[in-house]
């Protein structure tokens, strides 16, 4: 059953992972960008705030669509990067875009 929706439906299920706000602009950036840095994300998003990056980065790596990857070890520095099953929401992202384009 979905943990915020109540719901045993898949979409609600879907939700639960990406349905916070600031969570499919995050995944918008990996997908147009590559991998990014913690700053980066909070560069490119006025109004998203370092503790709510921080937990949606968290619930992303935790549900396995986004890894992060150490690139320097004093003082450690990290970048996320879309899994093979980030990557396969790309279709999803495309087809909001594609909405937006068309309706919004």
């Amino acid at each position: 059953m979905g943990k915020l929706y109540g719901y045993e439906c898949p979409v609600a299920r879907t939700l639960d992972v990406i349905g916070e706000r600031w969570t499919i602009l995050i995944l918008r950036d990996l997908f147009l960008q590559g991998p990014r840095r913690f700053q980066d994300f909070l560069n490119a998003h006025e109004g998203l705030g370092p503790n709510t990056l921080s937990n949606r980065l968290k619930s992303l790596e935790t549900a396995g669509i986004v890894a992060r990857h150490f690139y320097e070890d004093h003082p450690p520095r990290a970048e996320y990067r879309l899994t093979d099953k980030g990557e396969s929401l790309r279709p999803v992202l495309e087809a909001l875009r594609d909405w937006g384009i068309n309706h919004a």
